[in-house]
């Protein structure tokens, strides 16, 4: 029961954030910074506040992956309807753009991998901070300087510098390596197979081998 009181109050916190705090931004800051711009700093905005801060709370709520791998899941689906019924959120998604979706279902998965194979979910923490924390850094660093999306390789550099303490932090020096795999990683997407899967996923493989080294 506990668990389930603690979810609904971070659903209602998710929700504030992305209905409520990155809307009002859009509607104050489109005219100056641009609607395509602007969009993507909430996007980033989103996978600090609701992405990350969720991802660190979630070692110290639940005991088991199973309810934070479903709220990742219902996450994942709220945020691909809009695109299946053709009328985003236009303060935060774009239409050729869908890996918002990515980003949820990431966040999800990565806790019970983290729970079955390591016993905890701290790596989890790890992996996803890649992507919540190193990511947004990387797209509010490159979207400053560029004025537009790109993958300009100063933006993997502001990842590495943001990933690699937090790594560090929470499970020594392997985690540095971790952060700099994924920080390379992020510089690339295919299709669908976009950064959020990319960058979380290389570095997976990094601290499996490591790890059982």
């Amino acid at each position: 029961m506990e668990e389930v009181v603690a979810s609904i109050i971070l659903l209602l916190y998710v929700s504030v954030i992305v209905f409520v705090v990155t809307r009002k931004l859009y509607e104050k800051y489109v005219d100056r910074v641009g609607d395509r711009r602007m969009r993507y700093y909430n996007r980033k905005i989103i996978h600090i506040f609701a992405g990350g801060v969720v991802a660190l709370l979630v070692p110290y709520i639940y005991k088991g992956p199973l309810i934070p791998f479903v709220l990742g899941i219902l996450l994942a689906i709220a945020v691909l309807i809009p695109y299946l019924r053709g009328k985003i959120y236009e303060w935060f998604q774009v239409p050729d753009n869908m890996y918002d979706v990515n980003f949820c279902i990431v966040w999800g998965i990565m806790f019970p991998i983290s729970y079955y194979i390591w016993g905890d979910m701290t790596y989890a923490v790890v992996l996803i901070s890649f992507m919540a924390f190193g990511d947004a850094v990387t797209g509010i660093v490159r979207n400053y300087l560029f004025k537009r999306r790109t993958k300009h390789w100063i933006g993997n550099l502001a990842m590495f510098i943001v990933s690699a303490p937090i790594a560090y932090f929470y499970i020594g020096w392997i985690g540095i390596l971790a952060a700099l795999v994924a920080s390379i990683a992020e510089h690339f997407e295919y299709k669908w197979i976009d950064d959020n899967v990319l960058a979380p996923s290389s570095a997976f493989i990094v601290l499996y081998l490591l790890t059982a080294l």
